[in-house]
């Protein structure tokens, strides 16, 4: 038994393409609105947040104990050294809060950080105010916190 079909029709080469080009238009709307080299910035930018917040903590509590700020923080904004670092020259050491772990496991790194330094930088006020910021923040934002 044969069968033929005589009114049988498919897709042209013009469907087809138009079909394919709305698909790719649409998906290039999808990207741009989604932007994921913003996405990563904005969740790398939380991470920093969190982390100046975790070594304002550990600060804190070492000052509550101790009756003083850890030694090494000065009055100029300096970069903190990174916990095993192999030279701390010209950084901020803050080994006192991660000694037997007592304040702090480690001390949190900058997603971009590179070198001994962490990638936060650390400072105190005439009032002894503490101010760590990420100066490695992306898109434009500014991330400090005092305390």
């Amino acid at each position: 038994m044969t069968t033929t079909f005589k009114n049988q029709r498919g897709f042209t080469l013009i469907e087809i393409i138009l079909v394919v080009a709305v698909i790719a238009i649409l998906a290039g709307i999808v990207i741009f609105a989604v932007n994921p080299t913003k996405q990563l910035a904005d969740g790398r930018n939380s991470d920093r947040r969190t982390a100046i917040n975790t070594i304002l903590n550990a600060t804190y509590q070492y000052t509550v104990d101790n009756s003083a700020l850890p030694a090494s923080i000065t009055t100029t904004s300096t970069e903190i050294c990174k916990t095993g670092a192999s030279s701390c020259t010209g950084l901020i050491d803050l080994s006192v809060l991660t000694a037997a772990g007592k304040y702090i496991v480690s001390l949190p790194n900058d997603p971009q950080a590179s070198g001994n330094g962490d990638g936060y930088n650390i400072s105190k006020d005439a009032n002894g105010r503490i101010t760590v910021t990420a100066p490695k923040a992306e898109n434009g934002a500014t991330i400090s916190a005092t305390r």
